[in-house]
């Protein structure tokens, strides 16, 4: 389509979120442009209220289904990491007497269309949904939405709530993060600037070794882990080797003494291979004939019907 365009001519660009893919989409299509940003990038609403359960890895469905149960909660969006998560934690929700339904990308566009539809009419109080399927989902007053996992980007936990909150109306961000998930809710939090209340559900705290997942996920992610590994392999490396005992100073001074592999035996020839090759001569002066051999073919045996027999045999000789 560009190189139908003319070259004089006047682009615009519009995009809801711009990142750097777009960025560097724009700079190849487009001649200096001008950027306007409504929003400065990774902002959030402050119209959005931001709170999150920490809650063991194993009990994020029951915990799930019991805010939902105890709460007044509709029209919720709850964000997963996979396709085949989606629908199973919409396909639970519906046991447990929730009306859910999953939107993602195995679905078709058909069953999207339905799926967005029902929850827009209030006939499915849940949407679950993965970050590829919700990109472009336009939905009006949504109130609420629950990140069941953390995304592995923290630039889309901005992207997810944004969608909440929108032209001054309140909103809520909720996410449920297991001690796994510590480590990225402490990037999400560097990149929001500001923390994120936790909020504790009785019946559902978590065990002590939640700090310390958070403490092991801030190291594992800032890189401090591997540095200092990378650090003692290093020194291991450079620290000299240990001579082995009985050694003296005299020996280890000597250079080595290199042995050289035996050669094979080769059996001795009588004639010279790098000369052609050339038939021996008799002490007549004329070159041994190779003896010939006699073809002789067996006879076979004729039957007595056409003749043969012992006396046949007896005539003919």
């Amino acid at each position: 389509i560009l190189a139908m365009l003319p070259k004089e001519r006047q682009s615009l660009l519009f995009s809801a979120t711009f990142s750097e893919e777009i960025k560097k989409l724009a700079d190849s299509m487009l001649k200096a442009p001008v950027l306007i940003e409504v929003a400065r990038r990774n902002a959030v609403t402050e119209t959005v209220t931001h709170r999150m359960h920490p809650v063991a890895q194993d009990h994020k469905r029951q915990l799930l289904a019991h805010i939902l149960k105890t709460s007044s909660l509709q029209q919720v969006l709850v964000f997963v990491g996979t396709k085949f998560g989606a629908s199973r934690l919409a396909v639970y929700l519906d046991k447990q007497g929730i009306e859910a339904t999953a939107i993602h990308g195995d679905k078709s566009q058909q069953q999207r269309t339905e799926a967005l539809e029902a929850f827009k009419s209030g006939k499915a109080r849940v949407l679950v949904a993965t970050d590829v399927a919700a990109r472009g989902l336009d939905i009006d007053d949504l109130p609420h939405v629950i990140n069941y996992e953390l995304p592995h980007v923290p630039e889309d936990y901005v992207h997810r709530i944004g969608r909440t909150g929108r032209a001054g109306k309140e909103g809520d961000a909720t996410s449920l993060v297991c001690p796994e998930e510590r480590g990225k809710l402490a990037e999400i939090e560097k990149l929001i600037k500001r923390p994120i209340e936790q909020v504790l559900v009785q019946g559902f705290e978590p065990g002590p070794d939640f700090d310390a997942a958070a403490d092991r996920g801030r190291r594992g992610r800032g890189g401090a882990g591997r540095s200092e590994r990378g650090e003692s392999s290093r020194e291991k490396s450079a620290a000299p080797r240990r001579e082995p005992r009985g050694r003296s100073d005299e020996t280890r001074d000597r250079p080595a003494r290199r042995v050289e592999p035996a050669k094979p035996k080769l059996p001795k020839l009588d004639f010279d291979p790098s000369k052609p090759y050339e038939p021996k001569v008799s002490p007549q002066g004329t070159a041994t004939p190779e003896p010939k051999r006699a073809h002789h073919r067996p006879k076979r045996a004729v039957p007595a019907l056409l003749g043969g027999g012992p006396k046949a045999d007896s005539e003919k000789s």
